[in-house]
């Protein structure tokens, strides 16, 4: 009911999913408004700003996160009579612009898969990560409305979300989904059982270069090993045109003790954890990147600047 509740809540990941967190962070802002304004009506700008400015800092590598914190900033500058009316009207629009464009690439992409025999993604981009009705997810649903193809998805360790998430959203629309450990998607691919990988991104760079979940980076490489093809599924504003490539991208690392059994969370423990939450997929490992603005196949920077 503030934003250092919905800061908390990205920073936890109890709000997760690149578009799920920027819509979240609009309307942190809307209720930052809400709560400084009548209080403080003299200085509620400067409040709300230290309240965007905590917001930018509850997760670093989602740009559409910082989209929509600058979507709303401009908004502010040019606020009527009604501040809390007109911001409260600028997450909404980001909200429902994030449905429409999430329909639309659903469509595109179902479009660009045609008459696959299977489809595997990873993480969770669906209606939970989402405005509603998803990224990769909602390309999944699109093809499942049209014909029969089977569906699977990573358990995408070490938060599970696609155990205990995307099984549970594709459930909940009757649509029949096979749980795989992520380990075994190379077993998978090799069985022909699999034409596209489909996945969903957090931050992509102007020349294609795509963070997304960690594991992303490893079945694009088994995609390409094994005739795959690899498809991005993300709105225009997961683009970030100000960086050239993926090396520029931060990788957040999160706390050892997600991974760690709890019999390691000891000061003396010799065991430690690596754990960053995203990779970068490489350009040229993309069959092709969707957006709702229309399909980049063969990603480069060239290719990616027509969608500017």
């Amino acid at each position: 009911d503030d934003a250092a509740g919905v800061s908390e809540a990205i920073a936890t990941m109890r709000v997760r999913g690149a578009p799920a967190i920027g819509i979240a962070a609009a309307y942190g802002v809307v209720l930052s408004a809400y709560r400084h304004y009548p209080a403080s009506p003299d200085v509620w700008r400067d409040k709300v700003a230290e309240d965007m400015a905590m917001l930018a800092k509850s997760r670093p590598t989602a740009v559409n996160l910082f989209t929509a914190l600058a979507t709303m900033e401009a908004a502010l500058d040019r606020i009527s009579e009604q501040p809390l009316v007109d911001l409260l009207a600028c997450a909404e629009r980001l909200h429902a612009d994030d449905v429409a464009a999430n329909h639309r690439m659903g469509e595109l992409g179902a479009d660009l898969i045609g008459q696959a025999r299977g489809i595997l993604t990873h993480c969770n981009t669906g209606a939970l990560a989402t405005g509603g009705y998803g990224t990769a997810l909602g390309v999944i649903r699109s093809v499942t409305g049209r014909q029969a193809v089977a569906v699977y998805a990573g358990e995408t360790r070490p938060w599970l979300q696609g155990a205990r998430l995307t099984v549970w959203e594709l459930a909940q629309e009757g649509i029949q989904v096979t749980l795989i450990a992520d380990s075994a998607a190379a077993w998978l691919m090799k069985s022909g059982a699999v034409d596209w990988v489909v996945v969903g991104a957090d931050r992509i760079a102007a020349n294609g270069d795509t963070a997304n979940k960690i594991g992303t980076y490893a079945l694009a490489v088994l995609a390409r090993q094994h005739g795959v093809k690899f498809m991005v599924v993300a709105p225009t504003t997961t683009i970030d045109w100000s960086i050239q490539s993926g090396e520029q991208i931060e990788i957040e690392q999160r706390d050892a003790r997600e991974l760690l059994p709890a019999c390691y969370h000891t000061p003396e423990s010799l065991v430690s954890a690596w754990n960053p939450v995203f990779d970068v997929t490489p350009a040229e490992l993309i069959t092709a990147i969707v957006t709702e603005l229309g399909v980049v196949m063969n990603p480069t920077e060239a290719n990616m600047g027509k969608l500017k």
